[in-house]
């Protein structure tokens, strides 16, 4: 008679060490390890809603990082900005966009587009014809979303303008060119399509499994549930079950079966995790269907928002700890560290020189960094 094994338990802090292995936030990682273009490539990924989220996402990653090294990895096309997972924007690198978009294209652009179309104002729009109309103009030159409103207008002058040009950017697959993106410098976001900006083909898609391997990798151990919130995708069990054989299995303190990579590290729960300042967005908190692994307190998630904003934010012991805000005024630089409540002295000490490091990462040309604590808790 077989016997059945039951699954190592991972507790909440296990995975919270796990996790932050993977997200090379335990320790920076040296340069002799990990280039900037291979931690884009490794974290499946950075969240680009704003301009400096992916540069401070690095600066928490990489041992003497430069932001002038991301950003002449988008000035040479092989990091670029655009919709993936959940039709929100990432910067990926090149090889990345071309195979990640049409991977994820039913979890977010797909399902982005008949939000649209449910709401009638794509009513009476051949959208397949509006795909063909939109690519001519992006790839006749970069176009923002408001000149490509006016121009689809002219064809359907019925619907509503936002909805035609959101219909182009999730039908086609769309970059935003540079100077939009790069450090310390300005620009409208103008797109055109990743054939155009890369000189190669969409494709070939990634499978379900690459995709699963690789979020395992940066984000696991996990479970189906996690995986799908994190893409965006859904009935992707089958391809754990296929990749069953290959994966080590866990359950969490509530008992979800969890998969893991075999040789992925997983360091003991009471590893050290120095403090960590995080951008807004970051993938970190978005992730996982529990987000218990690095959210101990559910009411701390909330503060972290405002409308459809989300804070900057900051980790104390690997955990979601405060928000944090950088200001730039003529030749200082000021961070401020709002804890949720009171760190210890030697966790304040900790803070103020990561967020000096923080300073002189992200303000390198300021003649003065100033680190302040808003204690209003």
């Amino acid at each position: 008679m077989a016997t059945t094994t039951t699954p190592p338990v991972l507790t909440d802090r296990a995975l919270n060490r796990a996790t932050l292995a993977r997200q090379l936030l335990l320790r920076r990682a040296p340069r002799s390890e990990v280039s900037v273009a291979g931690a884009v490539r490794h974290l499946v990924g950075l969240q680009a809603q704003n301009v400096k989220p992916p540069y401070v996402a690095v600066a928490a990653r990489l041992a003497d990082f430069d932001p002038e090294e991301l950003s002449s990895l988008m000035s040479e096309r092989a990091v670029a900005r655009m919709v993936t997972m959940r039709s929100t924007i990432h910067a990926h690198t090149a090889d990345d966009c071309l195979a990640l978009r049409p991977l994820f294209q039913a979890g977010g652009p797909d399902r982005e587009l008949r939000t649209f179309q449910a709401r009638g104002g794509l009513d009476g729009v051949d959208v397949e014809r509006l795909a063909t109309i939109a690519r001519e103009l992006v790839e006749e030159e970069p176009r923002t979303m408001k000149e490509l409103r006016e121009a689809l207008l002219g064809h359907w002058p019925q619907a509503d303008p936002a909805s035609l040009a959101v219909a182009a950017r999730c039908t086609l697959p769309l970059v935003q060119v540079t100077p939009r993106g790069l450090w310390g410098r300005s620009g409208q976001v103008r797109l055109t399509t990743v054939e155009r900006w890369f000189g190669r083909p969409v494709g070939p898609a990634a499978s379900a499994e690459d995709a699963v391997l690789r979020y395992l990798a940066a984000f696991g151990p996990a479970s189906v549930k996690d995986m799908q919130t994190w893409s965006g995708l859904t009935r992707m069990r089958d391809a754990f079950v296929r990749l069953r054989p290959r994966l080590l299995v866990f359950r969490d303190e509530r008992g979800t079966e969890l998969f893991d990579l075999p040789d992925a590290p997983r360091p003991a729960a009471d590893s050290p995790a120095p403090p960590r300042f995080l951008p807004e967005y970051d993938n970190l908190l978005l992730s996982h269907a529990d987000r218990r692994r690095v959210v101990l307190d559910p009411a701390h998630a909330a503060r972290t928002w405002q409308g459809n904003q989300s804070f900057p934010v900051f980790l104390l012991d690997g955990f979601l700890a405060g928000t944090w805000r950088l200001t730039e005024e003529k030749a200082a630089a000021t961070l401020t560290v709002r804890p949720f409540g009171p760190p210890t002295a030697a966790q304040r000490s900790e803070l103020a020189a990561e967020a000096e490091r923080t300073l002189t990462t992200l303000a390198p040309a300021a003649a003065s960094h100033d680190v302040r604590f808003d204690d209003a808790f």
